[in-house]
C-alpha cells in the first residue's frame, strides 16, 4: 500500500481524506493534541481496522471527533447541562467528555460500554474532514498500542508507513499530549485522564471533580474502564523508564552514581549542565510547562532503540499541563520511582 502524505494546506486534501473516511479506510489526523488514527466512528468494519492496525486491545475505548455540541447530540442522550457549559468554554479544543451513547454507536467502538467518548478538536483541516465525511470520525492516537504517541506526520509514517492509505500532515501538534476527559455520567464530575485543559480549569467551571484512581496508579487488567490510557501501559519507548524524583542536584547525584552503558537520561532544559556525561535529552523548560508537554513524545520517540537500557526521566510537579505530562511519564515508567532524597 502507497500511504500518501496530504498537506493540511491543499484545498484538495479535506475532501480526499473524508472521501477515504466514508470509504470505511484508514487516514491520520492532526489534532493540537496528538495525531489520530481516524476512521467513520459508525462503521464496525472500520472502527476493527483502528484495533487491528494499531495493535489495540479490544476493550480499550475509542473517542468520536465531531464538530460541535449540535453533532453530539446526534451521538448521546441525556447530556447534562454541564457539558454544554464545559463545551462552550473548551469547544473546539483538547476536552473529551464521557456521555451515555445513543443506540447508533457501534458497541464496538465503545468497547462494549454504553457510554462515548466525544470531543471537538480545534485543528482546522481536521474540523472540515469530519464536517465533509458526514460522520463522527473514531481516532485514537496513531502510534502502534503502547508506543510513544505521534506528535508529527513523520512519527506517524514511522509506524504505518504502507499500512494505512493516508496522512494528513498539518506540522506538529500544539498541546503535545493526548485530551483531557472527564466522566458526566455520575453524580459528581470524575477525571478520567489529565490533559490539555487543566484539573484546575475544570473546577473553575465544575466545582467538585474527582480524579480516577487510574491517574494516580495503576488499576487491575480486568477493570472496566470508560476512557483511553487508563488501564494499559502506554506511551513508552523500548528502554526501562524510570521517574528519578528530588532536586536537581539530589536527581543529578543519583544519576551519576547508577548510570551505566545503554542509559540515557530526560530531562528539563534548565538541568543538561547537570548531565553533561551522560547524553541527556531535553524535552522542555520546566519554568514552561507547555514546553514539555509539546516535547514530551518526540523525546520520547528519540529514545525508543534497541541501544536504549534505561532511561533516567526527571518530571514535572503536577499543576497545569504539568500533571498531564507527570501522567504519560507515570505512564511510561509504569509508576516507577525513586526518590533521589533519600536513595543510597
Amino acid at each position: 500500500m502507497n500511504t500518501l502524505l496530504l498537506p493540511a494546506a491543499d484545498p484538495r486534501t479535506p475532501e480526499i481524506a473524508a472521501a477515504l473516511i466514508r470509504d470505511g479506510k484508514l487516514v491520520a489526523l492532526p489534532t493540537e493534541t496528538v495525531y489520530g488514527l481516524g476512521a467513520d466512528g459508525l462503521n464496525e468494519e472500520a472502527v476493527a481496522e483502528i484495533f487491528r492496525v494499531k495493535g489495540r486491545p479490544q476493550d480499550n475505548p475509542l473517542i468520536l471527533h465531531v464538530t460541535g455540541m449540535a453533532q453530539a447530540e446526534r451521538y448521546c442522550h441525556s447530556i447534562p447541562a454541564c457539558a454544554y457549559t464545559l463545551a462552550e468554554r473548551f469547544w473546539p479544543g483538547p476536552l473529551t467528555m464521557v456521555l451515555p451513547a445513543r443506540d447508533c454507536i457501534p458497541k464496538r467502538t465503545t468497547a462494549g460500554l454504553d457510554t462515548v467518548a466525544i470531543r471537538c478538536p480545534e485543528t482546522a483541516v481536521t474540523l472540515r474532514i469530519i464536517e465533509l465525511a458526514g460522520t463522527p470520525i473514531a481516532a485514537p492516537s496513531a502510534n502502534l498500542s503502547g508506543k510513544p504517541s505521534t506528535t508529527t506526520a513523520q512519527h506517524v509514517l514511522a509506524d504505518h508507513d504502507g499500512r494505512i492509505p493516508a496522512v494528513v500532515d498539518g506540522g506538529p501538534c500544539r498541546v503535545g499530549v493526548e485530551s483531557t476527559i472527564v466522566d458526566l455520567t455520575e453524580d459528581t464530575p470524575r477525571l478520567l485522564r489529565p490533559g490539555g485543559v487543566s484539573r484546575e480549569a475544570l473546577e473553575a467551571v465544575l466545582g467538585s471533580l474527582q480524579v480516577d484512581r487510574a491517574v494516580l496508579g495503576s488499576i487491575d487488567r480486568d477493570a472496566v474502564v470508560k476512557a483511553p490510557g487508563m488501564k494499559y501501559r502506554h506511551y513508552a519507548p523500548q528502554g526501562k523508564v524510570l521517574i528519578v524524583r528530588g532536586s536537581s542536584q539530589a536527581a543529578a547525584r543519583y544519576v551519576h552514581d547508577h548510570f551505566a552503558p545503554g542509559d540515557r537520561v530526560l530531562c528539563f532544559q534548565e538541568e543538561l549542565p547537570l548531565y553533561g556525561d551522560c547524553r541527556p535529552l531535553a524535552y522542555g523548560r520546566e519554568a514552561e510547562p507547555e514546553t514539555l508537554s509539546a516535547g514530551l513524545f518526540a523525546a520520547l520517540r528519540e529514545l525508543d532503540s534497541p541501544q536504549v537500557r534505561r532511561i533516567f526521566a526527571r518530571c514535572p510537579a503536577g499543576n497545569g499541563v504539568g500533571f498531564a505530562v507527570a501522567n504519560r511519564l507515570a505512564k511510561a515508567a509504569a509508576f516507577t520511582y525513586v526518590d533521589a532524597e533519600e536513595a543510597p
